[in-house]
C-alpha cells in the first residue's frame, strides 16, 4: 500500500478514537507486555489515586508523566509491571457518601449503621475506580487495567498488620492524650500531615479583652485572640522577655500593658493594599495607637520588659465557672494535679513563652498586643506550655464541638458557629471585658476533605513514636530528587515532625488491630492467622469479611501471655498507611521475598509536591526504612499544582473546575499531553481552553509537516529506501536537517533518562519550527516538480527519515497523533515491521552524521536573515518588497566563506539581490554606548553615577570590537563586561541597520521603480494564495485567473508573468471569466480591483 494523503485539518479527538479502537482491537498492549516479558526490569511505582470522583484535569498531569516514561522504557526494551494503584479507605470516601445520604454527623452514621455504611464506601470505590480506568484509558495511560491495586485489599491491610506488629514489638506503639485538630463533624482527629492540607482562607473575630491584675489596682494586660470560644478555657498566659512592654494609661484611667512596637504596627497592610489573602467587605486592621485613640486617647508610662512581667497573677474571664475551680482540670482530670489540689485559677500566671522546636520565639511583635493567652486543652502549642509549667488543662469540647455541660450559657453551642462568637463577645462586653471587636482574615486549618472548619481539642490516639527518624533521613540522600530541593523539604519536614498519630475516629477504613484489656494493656495482631489463633470470641461472625468494621469489631482476643480477655479499639486508620505500604504489599513481600527483591526499589516515582512530603513520601520513606532501611524508590520526580489559567484554585463550587472529560472531548489529549509535558515541574501549571489553544497550535505545525509529506509522497507513489543514497546527493540543508535531528535524538535519551520530558519538548518545538519554517519551506519546489528525479528522491527520503525520528521520539508524549502518523508513512518500509510505533524500538542516533560546524553555520545564516528581518521591520519595509543590498559584518574567513556558499538562501529570504560582507564597523554605521542601569544598578551601587559618566566617554568602535569578542569592555577605572552595556546601532544614509546576537547588518532602503514593480507582484501573489486557500483548493490544483487590473498592476504582471503564474499555479490570464470559483477585491494604495479564480479542470 502507498503513503495516505491526508487532510490537513485533522479532528485530534475524533482520531484518538478510533486509535483507542485500533489499540484494542489489535490488543497491542498485550503485544508489548509480551514483546518486553524477558527484558531488563524497571520498576515503576503507582502512586494510588483516590478513588471517589471522576477525574479532574489536575489528575492527568501526574498520569501523563506516569504514562510517558514507561512508554519510553518500553521502548528500549524494558520490562514492566504496570501496576495502577486506586487508593480506597479515608474520611474522604465517608464524606461523600455522607452527602449522598444527606448525612451531616458522625451520630447519624452510626443510626444508620455502620456495616450498611461501609458497604456503601465500598461500592462508591468500585464504582469511580471504574470511571477512572475509563478516564485513564483515554488519556492514554497505558496500565494493566486487569491487575490494578486496591488500598482496601484484604492484601494491604494485613500488609500493615504485620508492619504494626513489629512496631509493637519494638515499644514504638503507644496511646496518648495530646490536643490535636479536631471536626466536630466527622468526630475525628486530624494527624499533623493532614493540617496542612486543609488551611484556607476564612475570617473569624479577633477580639481585644482585657485580664485584670490582682493586686494592681486599674491594670490589665490585653490579650487578642480570634477564637473567643478558646477563653472559657484560659489558664495561662505568656509574654517573650525579650520584648519591650509600654504600660499605658486611658483617658477612663483604666491602665494596659501591651507590646511597645505593636502600638503602631500596621497590621496585614500589604494583605490589604494588595488584596492578597484578603476577603472582600473587610475593612483595613487599626491599629492599636487607633484603637486607644478612639476611647479618648492615651499615655506611655513607663516601658518595662517582659521578664519584669513573668509570675504576675491576673483574674480569667471565666473564673466563675466550675471548670476553672475544678482540681486537675476539666474534664480530663490529671490524678497527679488533683492530689496538689491545683486549678485552673491557680495557675493564672503570666509566664514565658520560650522558643519552639527550631528555635523561634513562640511570642513575638507585630499582629495582636504582644500578649498570648494559653488555653492548654484548646491549642497544641498551648498544651506543650502548659505541661511544661505544670498546669492544669481545661478540654471544653465534645466530639461534636459543641460546648459541654458546666460552661454556664455556652454549654450545648458548637464553637465553630459565629452566632456563638457573638454570644461570647456580647458576654465580655457586658461584662466590661470587651475592649474592641474586629473581623479578621487570616488562613486556618479546614477539614481538607469536607471544608469544616476545624478545632483544637484534647483526645487520646493512638502513635507510632518516631525516636527512629535518623533511619529514616539516612536514606533520604540515597534517592535522586527531581527537583533537587525536595531532598531538603524532606529533610525539614523529618527534623520537625512529631510522633505519627496513626488512629481515627471514624468507620470506613484500615482497622487497627490493636485489643485493649482490662489491666491498661494493649496487643497488636501482626495476621489473618494470630488473629484466628487469638480469637475467643466473635470469628464466626468476621470469617468471610474483609477485615473492616463492623466485622473485625465482633472478634475478642486471649491475650497471649496474661490470659485476658481483649476487644478491639473502634479506631480505624490514618488513611497514609495504606500507602505506604504498597511497595510491601503490592510486591509480595510477606509473601515471596525473591519477587520483592526483583521489582524492589521501584526505579521511578512521580506524584505532586505539595503536601506529599509529609504525606505518601514520608510514609514510603518511614515504612521502608523500618522494614528494611532501604529507601523504596532511586528517583522522585515531583510536580506542582493545575490551577486555573489565572492562577486561582480550581474549585467546582468556584465554577472554574475543568473535568476530564470535558477537556479531552474539547481538545483532545495528545493536547493535554502536550501541555504537561512542556511543563516545568517546578512551577503550577495554569490549564483553560486559551492555553490548550497555544499549545494545539503547535501540534498542528507537527500535523503539517506530516500531511505534507503525507500529501506529496502520495502523488509520487513514493517507497522509503527504494533507491540508494550518497552522501553527495544530500544537499545543504538535506544534511542540516539530518545533523539537527540526530543531535535531538541524542539529546532526547539524556533529558528522557533524566526525566526533563519538558526540557526535550521545548528543544522539540525548535526542531519542528526548524523542519517546517526552514527546511520544508526553502525546499518545497523539491516536492512540487514535476520530474521524478534524483533530487526529488533524496529530499523525499530525508524527509522521511527526519520524519519518522520524530514521530518515534513524540510517541511517547502524543501516543495517538504518532500511532496514526507511523501507521501511514512506514507501511512500505522493509526496515518498519511493526504495526505499532510503540511497539518499535526507541531511535538511535548516528553520531558521525551530527556536524556541529554545520549546524553552528546553519544557525549564523538563520541569525542574519532574522536581523535583515528585524530590520525591514524597523524600516517599516515589507519582505515582499525586494531591496537592492544587504551588508553584513563578519570578520571569520571560514563564515565568511560559507555565507558567500549560501548567499541565495539569504537572497531569497530576505528578498534581497545582491549581499556585501564588510570588514570595517564604520562602514555598518554609528554605534551607542548605554549603561544597563538594571545590572549596573546592584553591581556599583554608590558608585553607578560614576560608571554611568565613564560608560558614556567610550569610543564606540573599540568597545564593539571587545564586545564580539567576548572581551571586557573596560578594566581600567571600573571593570565593565558585555552585561553591563546596552549597544544601538544608527545605519547610514538611505540605510536600515540592526544588531542583534552579536550579527550586525544593514539593508538599502532605496526602492526605484523595478523593485517596486517586482513588490507589486509578490503582492498579488500572496493575495491569490489567500484566494485559493479560502476557496478550497488543493495544494496542486491549477487555476484560471482574470482581474480589472491597473496599467501599473498588468505591466507589473507582463514584466514578471512566468514567475507569478508559476506561484499561484495557473494556466492562464483571462479578460473575463464566467461562473469563477471565488473572486476577492485587491488593494493597491487608494484602488481597488476585482480578482476572478476558478479552478482549472
Amino acid at each position: 500500500m502507498s503513503i495516505r494523503k491526508e487532510n490537513p485539518k485533522i479532528d485530534f479527538v475524533s482520531n484518538e478514537h478510533d486509535i483507542l479502537d485500533f489499540w484494542e482491537k489489535e490488543k497491542i498492549f498485550q503485544k508489548l507486555v509480551n514483546q518486553n516479558s524477558k527484558g531488563e526490569k524497571w520498576s515503576f511505582l503507582d502512586g494510588p489515586i483516590t478513588a471517589n470522583n471522576p477525574m479532574g484535569v489536575h489528575h492527568a498531569w501526574g498520569r501523563t508523566l506516569k504514562d510517558l516514561y514507561q512508554r519510553y522504557k518500553s521502548m528500549n526494551g524494558y520490562q514492566l509491571r504496570y501496576q495502577n494503584g486506586f487508593d480506597c479507605q479515608g474520611l474522604w470516601v465517608e464524606i461523600e457518601v455522607e452527602k449522598e445520604l444527606g448525612i451531616k454527623s458522625k451520630k447519624e452514621v452510626e443510626e444508620l449503621g455502620i456495616e450498611k455504611f461501609v458497604n456503601l464506601c465500598k461500592e462508591r470505590v468500585k464504582k469511580y475506580s471504574d470511571v477512572q480506568t475509563d478516564q485513564s484509558k483515554r488519556l492514554g495511560y497505558w496500565m494493566d487495567w486487569e491487575n490494578s491495586y486496591y488500598t482496601m485489599s484484604d492484601e494491604n491491610n494485613y500488609a500493615i498488620w504485620a508492619f504494626l506488629k513489629k512496631l509493637f514489638n519494638e515499644e514504638k506503639i503507644y496511646r496518648g492524650t495530646d490536643v490535636v485538630p479536631w471536626s466536630g463533624r466527622s468526630g475525628t482527629s486530624y494527624s499533623q500531615m493532614e493540617i496542612i492540607e486543609g488551611r484556607k482562607l476564612t475570617v473569624h473575630k479577633g477580639i481585644f479583652v482585657k485580664f485584670p491584675l490582682k493586686d494592681r489596682k486599674n491594670e490589665n494586660i490585653l490579650i487578642w485572640t480570634t477564637t473567643p470560644w478558646t477563653l472559657s478555657s484560659n489558664i495561662a498566659v505568656a509574654v517573650n522577655k525579650k520584648i519591650n512592654y509600654a504600660k499605658i494609661q486611658l483617658a477612663d484611667e483604666s491602665i494596659y500593658y501591651v507590646a511597645e512596637n505593636n502600638l503602631k504596627f500596621q497590621r496585614l497592610s500589604k494583605e490589604f493594599s494588595e488584596k492578597k489573602n484578603w476577603i472582600d467587605g473587610v475593612p483595613k486592621l487599626k491599629t492599636l495607637d487607633q484603637i486607644f485613640k478612639e476611647r479618648g486617647g492615651y499615655e506611655t508610662l513607663e516601658v518595662i520588659k517582659g521578664e519584669d512581667m513573668i509570675g504576675w497573677n491576673y483574674e480569667g474571664p471565666y473564673d466563675h465557672l466550675e471548670s476553672q475551680k475544678t482540681p486537675g482540670g476539666y474534664p480530663n482530670i490529671s490524678q497527679d494535679i488533683k492530689d496538689d489540689a491545683l486549678t485552673a485559677i491557680q495557675c493564672h500566671f503570666i509566664v514565658d513563652g520560650g522558643k519552639d522546636s527550631e528555635g523561634n520565639d513562640m511570642v513575638v511583635e507585630g499582629e495582636g498586643t504582644g500578649i498570648v493567652h494559653m488555653a492548654g486543652g484548646c491549642g497544641a502549642i498551648d498544651s506543650k506550655i502548659c505541661k511544661k509549667e505544670g498546669f492544669v488543662e481545661i478540654s471544653p469540647i465534645d466530639n461534636q464541638a459543641n460546648f459541654l455541660d458546666g460552661f454556664d450559657f455556652m454549654s450545648g453551642l458548637n464553637v465553630t458557629d459565629s452566632d456563638t462568637t457573638q454570644k461570647i463577645i456580647q458576654d465580655l462586653k457586658d461584662r466590661n471585658l470587651l475592649l474592641y471587636a474586629e473581623d479578621y482574615p487570616h488562613i486556618y486549618p479546614h477539614c481538607w476533605r469536607s471544608g469544616d472548619e476545624l478545632v483544637f481539642k484534647q483526645v487520646d490516639e493512638w502513635y507510632i513514636n518516631m525516636d527512629w527518624r535518623n533511619r529514616i533521613k539516612s536514606v533520604v540522600s540515597d534517592i535522586n530528587w527531581i527537583p533537587e530541593w525536595g531532598e531538603d523539604r524532606e529533610h525539614n519536614w523529618l527534623d520537625n515532625m512529631g510522633d505519627w498519630m496513626i488512629s481515627k475516629k471514624r468507620f470506613w477504613g484500615l482497622a487497627l488491630p490493636i485489643w485493649t484489656f482490662e489491666d491498661g494493656s494493649f496487643y497488636v495482631v501482626g495476621s489473618r492467622e494470630e488473629l484466628k489463633e487469638l480469637s475467643v470470641e466473635g470469628w464466626e461472625e468476621f470469617d468471610g469479611n474483609s477485615p473492616h468494621r463492623p466485622w473485625i469489631d465482633y472478634i475478642k482476643i486471649k491475650h497471649p501471655d496474661t490470659g485476658l480477655i481483649g476487644t478491639r479499639i473502634p479506631d480505624v486508620g490514618n488513611p497514609w498507611l495504606d500507602a505506604g505500604i504498597v511497595p510491601f504489599s503490592t510486591l509480595n513481600y510477606f509473601e515471596d521475598k525473591k519477587y520483592w527483591n526483583e521489582w524492589f526499589p521501584a526505579d521511578f516515582i512521580t506524584e505532586c509536591f505539595p503536601g506529599q512530603f509529609r504525606n505518601w513520601f514520608y510514609s514510603l520513606l518511614a515504612m521502608s526504612s523500618f522494614l528494611e532501611d532501604k529507601a523504596p524508590f532511586k528517583t522522585l520526580l515531583g510536580h506542582a499544582l493545575v490551577k486555573a489559567e489565572d492562577g486561582k484554585e480550581m474549585h467546582k463550587s468556584a465554577g472554574n473546575a475543568i473535568w476530564f472529560d470535558d477537556a479531552a472531548e474539547k481538545i483532545g489529549v495528545d493536547v493535554m499531553r502536550w501541555m504537561y509535558t512542556r511543563q516545568n515541574v517546578e512551577n503550577n501549571l495554569l490549564f483553560g481552553y486559551e492555553k490548550a489553544d497555544e499549545v494545539r497550535k503547535r501540534l498542528i505545525s507537527f500535523w503539517n509537516i506530516y500531511s505534507f509529506f503525507c500529501t506529496y509522497a502520495s502523488l509520487d507513489n513514493f517507497k522509503p529506501h527504494s533507491h540508494d543514497i550518497n552522501d553527495k546527493d544530500l544537499t545543504l540543508l538535506d544534511k542540516w536537517i539530518v545533523a539537527k535531528a540526530n543531535l535531538l535524538i541524542k539529546d532526547s535519551t539524556d533529558h528522557y533518562d533524566r526525566f526533563e520530558a519538558d526540557k526535550l519538548l521545548k528543544k522539540v518545538e525548535l526542531f519542528i519550527d526548524d523542519l517546517s519554517n526552514w527546511y520544508i519551506r526553502r525546499n518545497r519546489r523539491r516536492f512540487w516538480k514535476s520530474e521524478n528525479d534524483s533530487d526529488k528522491f533524496v529530499a523525499y527520503q530525508t524527509l522521511y527519515d527526519v520524519l519518522l525520528l520524530l514521530v518515534k521520539l513524540l510517541s511517547p508524549i502524543l501516543p495517538f497523533i504518532t500511532e496514526r502518523m507511523y501507521l501511514n508513512i512506514s507501511q512500505d518500509d522493509s526496515k518498519e515491521n511493526h504495526n505499532s510505533v510503540h511497539l518499535s524500538s526507541y531511535p538511535e542516533y548516528e553520531d558521525d552524521k551530527i556536524d556541529m560546524d554545520l549546524i553552528k553555520k546553519v544557525e549564523t545564516l538563520k541569525k542574519i536573515i532574522e536581523s535583515g528581518r528585524a530590520a525591514r521591520k524597523k524600516a517599516n519595509i515589507k519582505v515582499r518588497q525586494p531591496l537592492s543590498n544587504l551588508k553584513i559584518y563578519e570578520n571569520n574567513s571560514s563564515i565568511t566563506s560559507f555565507i558567500l556558499d549560501q548567499q541565495q538562501i539569504i537572497l531569497d529570504e530576505l528578498n534581497i539581490k545582491t549581499i556585501s560582507i564588510v570588514k570595517e564597523l564604520k562602514a555598518m554605521g554609528s554605534f551607542s554606548i548605554k549603561p544597563n542601569f538594571k545590572i549596573l544598578s546592584s553591581k556599583f551601587d554608590e558608585d553607578m553615577q560614576t560608571v554611568v559618566k565613564y560608560i558614556a566617554t567610550l569610543d564606540q568602535y573599540p568597545v564593539m570590537d571587545k564586545y564580539l569578542n567576548n572581551e571586557k569592555i573596560a578594566s581600567e577605572e571600573f571593570d565593565i563586561i558585555k552585561e553591563d552595556i546596552i549597544i544601538q546601532i544608527q545605519g547610514h544614509e538611505k540605510e536600515e541597520a540592526f544588531f542583534s546576537n552579536d550579527v550586525i547588518v544593514s539593508i538599502s532602503t532605496e526602492i526605484d521603480e523595478s523593485l517596486a514593480a517586482e513588490g507589486l507582484i509578490r503582492e498579488l501573489i500572496r493575495h491569490v494564495q489567500v484566494m485559493r486557500k479560502e476557496a478550497d483548493f488543493n495544494v496542486d490544483d491549477r487555476i484560471i485567473l482574470s482581474g480589472n487590473f491597473s496599467n501599473e498592476i498588468a505591466s507589473a504582471i507582463e514584466s514578471h508573468k512566468e514567475y507569478f503564474m508559476n506561484e499561484i499555479l495557473c494556466t492562464d490570464i483571462v479578460d473575463s471569466l464566467e461562473n469563477c470559483d471565488y473572486n476577492s477585491v485587491f488593494k493597491h494604495k487608494t484602488e481597488k480591483f476585482d480578482i476572478l479564480i476558478k479552478k482549472k479542470v
